[in-house]
């Protein structure tokens, strides 16, 4: 990984030995979060530390900003040795697809490199999966788009001003890493925009002519912001909202899709234990009087394997995103 003695894989060019000191991602060898296996996405997920945007809204923050947060994690792992532990539980999932996101995993791309060579030799039939905000260098961009089968690219502004606002960024390299990512279409999975209301939604309509511009069957997924970070005290969209802007771009684009809303209320028209218990029943939990101590499920809860946001929401116009698109997306890092 001699690229991280001058390290220039993100559009910061920062040229920082990262052994030694750190560039404008704050981070210097490759560490990780933590690892997830998602039976029901058939996706085992590794999740980096670090990011090179400052984004307001992120939810992730404890890990895109990384060290400064002071939380702890796990730490820098041997690539032979999270590939090891990769396939292993891939080959118990039976599933073959290994996605990685952060943060921002553009900033430990030699690293991801080396990981998937090692799990590609244990197994050949592998899927990778990658997560990013876009702000890769061009070779960078060329070298997630040859070791991935799928990407997730995220447009969260398209006037330069307010992505600077938001991100600490210019756009111009997430646009120009757009359109090299269109050129291979069967690679994108979808492209991404988080909703913050009054600050981008006015500009989710041009980024959805963008990508038009390009294929406009590529897939659109709105992300309805929710308070957190530096913008904790701003409202996220309601599902009318998402709505609206969905039906906009789809005067574009032939799928677009929104998930993630503001609740501004229940979901369900009841109180108390009852109310409480509906929301259990629609996670998945199987015992009607919620009594854990008898459950012949409790050593693998249904309730707490499947992510609530999958969950199918009562607005007929909303439909279901997948975990890989949080992100951690996972994600609105």
């Amino acid at each position: 990984m001699k690229e991280f003695e001058a390290c220039r894989l993100c559009e910061w060019n920062c040229g920082v030995n990262r052994y030694e000191d750190v560039g404008v991602c704050n981070v210097t060898i490759p560490e990780i979060a933590y690892t997830c296996l998602a039976e029901s996405l058939e996706s085992y997920s590794i999740t980096l530390l670090g990011c090179n945007f400052r984004c307001l809204y992120c939810n992730a923050y404890r890990l895109s900003q990384y060290p400064d947060t002071n939380w702890f994690y796990r730490g820098y792992v041997e690539p032979q040795e999270l590939a090891e532990e990769a396939v292993a539980a891939l080959r118990e999932a039976g599933i073959t697809k290994l996605g990685f996101t952060g943060g921002e995993p553009t900033i430990h791309l030699p690293y991801i490199e080396e990981v998937v060579k090692a799990a590609k030799n244990e197994m050949p039939e592998l899927r990778v999966g990658f997560t990013t905000n876009g702000f890769a260098t061009q070779e960078s961009m060329r070298r997630i788009v040859k070791m991935c089968s799928y990407i997730t690219l995220e447009i969260n502004a398209f006037q330069n001003e307010t992505h600077l606002a938001l991100s600490g960024a210019p756009v111009e390299p997430v646009l120009r890493n757009a359109e090299l990512l269109s050129e291979h279409r069967d690679k994108i999975r979808a492209f991404k925009t988080v909703v913050v209301p009054r600050i981008n939604d006015k500009e989710i309509v041009e980024i959805a002519q963008f990508i038009a511009s390009f294929d406009p069957s590529i897939p659109y997924h709105l992300v309805g912001f929710r308070p957190s970070f530096m913008l904790y005290y701003h409202p996220g969209p309601s599902a009318n909202e998402l709505e609206a802007i969905a039906r906009r771009c789809e005067k574009y684009l032939e799928t677009v899709e929104w998930g993630g809303v503001y609740p501004t209320g229940s979901a369900f028209d009841a109180s108390g234990a009852e109310l409480a218990l509906k929301y259990a029943e629609r996670a998945g939990c199987i015992r009607k009087d919620r009594n854990c101590g008898l459950c012949t499920m409790n050593k693998k809860c249904p309730a707490i394997l499947r992510e609530p946001w999958l969950c199918t929401h009562a607005k007929s116009g909303q439909k279901d995103m997948d975990q890989n698109d949080r992100d951690h997306e996972e994600e609105q890092a």
